[in-house]
């Protein structure tokens, strides 16, 4: 499927982005998104940032189930489980692909990740936003979160991903270290 490997932006490695280290978890403890928890120093983000992440928080609460996802149109699963034993793990990669449309918006995710979990769930990790190369004639790179998308010329993507677990590389990171592919099903 062609779209599968559009989609498939995972492998994209973020150029250049800040060491922010901000966990998902906190931004959901409080209704106006602007709840933040380092795990060391880092500048506080800007008003722009702070709308921007507020937005992917109050999207992304009613998809920490991935059931609810699929029912929403993140059904199509873009990829197995996706680690690598040096940089971590990401999960399984769903799309929605009506977002596939060259707009970003901190509240349309064009993908959301999962990590299998022991009891067999799973459970939400990140989210990560693509845009095809084609469909991005800005002369600068589509950016969210005062991050610049990053080029994936295998897969013909412009990527950033936002974590929603405490990344220790930090939130915009491609891989995760505390993301497993441990409890993925042989099959699926």
């Amino acid at each position: 499927m062609r779209i599968a490997v559009v989609l498939l932006a995972g492998t994209a490695l973020l150029a250049g982005c800040r060491d922010e280290r901000i966990t998902w978890d906190a931004m959901n403890d409080k209704a106006d998104g602007v709840s933040w928890t380092a795990s060391r120093a880092y500048d506080a983000p800007n008003a722009e940032v702070s709308r921007e992440l507020a937005a992917l928080r109050r999207v992304s609460v009613k998809f920490r189930r991935l059931e609810s996802a699929k029912a929403a149109g993140w059904s199509t699963e873009i990829t197995g489980c996706m680690s690598d034993p040096k940089a971590g793990g990401m999960g399984y990669h769903y799309g929605n692909p009506k977002l596939i449309d060259g707009s970003v918006r901190a509240d349309e995710p064009e993908l959301l990740l999962y990590a299998p979990e022991k009891d067999g769930g799973m459970r939400l990790t990140a989210v990560e936003y693509i845009v095809p190369l084609g469909a991005w004639s800005a002369p600068k790179p589509p950016r969210l979160f005062d991050h610049d998308f990053a080029v994936n010329s295998t897969f013909g993507v412009w990527a950033l991903h936002a974590w929603a677990e405490h990344n220790p590389n930090g939130m915009f990171a491609d891989w995760n270290p505390n993301v497993s592919c441990d409890h993925a099903p042989a099959s699926r």
